[in-house]
């Protein structure tokens, strides 16, 4: 008994300096991982600062491979291959990241959000839309929305875009009303392209009703009313048009003053645009009042007034193109041909949000997608 007592005796301060040796060798390898890993990270960060972006990706690389279970080496990584371009290579990053079981649950979201961007960055439209709505509910669960947003307008998927819009708006991230009517008045337009009269109907009446005061809704009233001539409807229609939105009255002025004349309605017709060239001038809106009143000596009157308030070249232009100006001289033909030259750029509209300049009004921009970014006049009356 005293034998085996003394023998424990000496194996406990043996196993004690035996575990606080292995415990001594492990913290020194600890260390030396930890010393050496954030040695490759700043490396590699100085590198990207330094626009060496192929060095930069070698040493998170090398980062990486020291310490695999660090998860922000592994995002920057995966957000430097993203912005490079090798989209496949930056979804193996993510995708490694969302198959560790000991990723806690707020950096598997973050995965899955940078998931989702890389295949929308690499055009896969089908599966970002299912790596974004796998974020419902997350911390990402705007910046998703968002982001399927602009993957249904893209794609004309305009129901499902007037939905996430309505959950967007339900969730306090803003006001979508007049986002919401334009979809509606796509999906009017396509359905009047099918010669689905009713279903177009329908979906008018949806954008007037989410967004009453919207200009487009009431521009596409008037515009099937006149088609189906009902003239004095699109008097009524484009008559509060003209009250709510005068600036985007302009759009639809020609064919107001015709409307007006088809409906026995030109002098109160041309009361209005007398006002309203008053209030807000523009050749559109001088335009449609020739229509109305189609005395030369008038129109020519009009033309000098607006000369003398705002020398524009398409009023000179269409002033050298009155009746009565002589047409045989030709210098003078010259000179009309050089001014029409000149004024074709100022007749254009232009996006406030990009700069794309187009002959035509657009409620979306073609070139950066954004929605009533072009102002209702053309870019020499404003």
């Amino acid at each position: 008994m005293d034998f085996d007592l003394q023998w424990l005796l000496l194996a406990l301060p043996a196993a004690f300096a035996f575990g606080w040796l292995a415990s001594r060798l492990d913290l020194r390898q600890w260390k030396r991982e930890q010393k050496d890993s954030p040695k490759a990270y700043y490396k590699g960060l100085n590198l990207l600062l330094n626009e060496q972006h192929d060095k930069a990706i070698d040493a998170f690389i090398e980062a990486v491979q020291q310490d695999p279970d660090t998860s922000d080496l592994h995002f920057a990584l995966g957000n430097l291959f993203r912005r490079r371009g090798e989209y496949e290579r930056a979804v193996r990053v993510h995708e490694h990241l969302l198959n560790r079981a000991d990723l806690p649950a707020a950096e598997r979201d973050r995965a899955q959000h940078a998931l989702a961007q890389d295949f929308m960055k690499a055009g896969l439209i089908d599966r970002a839309e299912q790596a974004y709505q796998a974020l419902e509910g997350t911390a990402f669960d705007t910046e998703a929305r968002l982001a399927l947003l602009t993957l249904h307008e893209r794609s004309r998927d305009w129901r499902s875009a007037a939905e996430i819009a309505q959950k967007l708006e339900r969730s306090g991230t803003g006001s979508f009303a007049a986002r919401i009517a334009h979809y509606w008045c796509e999906l009017a337009l396509e359905a009047d392209a099918r010669q689905q009269t009713g279903d177009a109907d329908a979906a008018l009446a949806r954008a007037r009703e989410v967004a009453p005061q919207a200009p487009r809704p009431m521009v596409i009233a008037g515009q099937r009313a006149r088609t189906a001539g009902r003239h004095a409807e699109v008097l009524q229609l484009w008559g509060t048009l003209l009250v709510a939105h005068p600036a985007a009255f302009g759009l639809v002025a020609r064919d107001y003053a015709d409307s007006a004349l088809q409906a026995g309605e030109g002098p109160a017709a041309l009361a209005q645009l007398q006002r309203l060239l008053e209030r807000s001038p523009s050749m559109d809106v001088l335009a449609a009042i020739g229509i109305l009143d189609t005395d030369p000596a008038h129109q020519r009157g009009r033309l000098l007034a607006r000369l003398r308030e705002q020398p524009t070249l398409s009023a000179a232009q269409a002033l050298l193109a009155q009746p009565g100006a002589p047409t045989q001289d030709a210098e003078l033909q010259l000179l009309r041909d050089a001014i029409g030259r000149a004024a074709k750029p100022l007749q254009r509209y232009r996006c406030a949000a990009c700069g794309f300049e187009a002959q035509y009004y657009f409620w979306q921009c073609p070139g950066c997608l954004g929605w009533d970014t072009y102002p209702p006049q053309r870019l020499e009356d404003q």
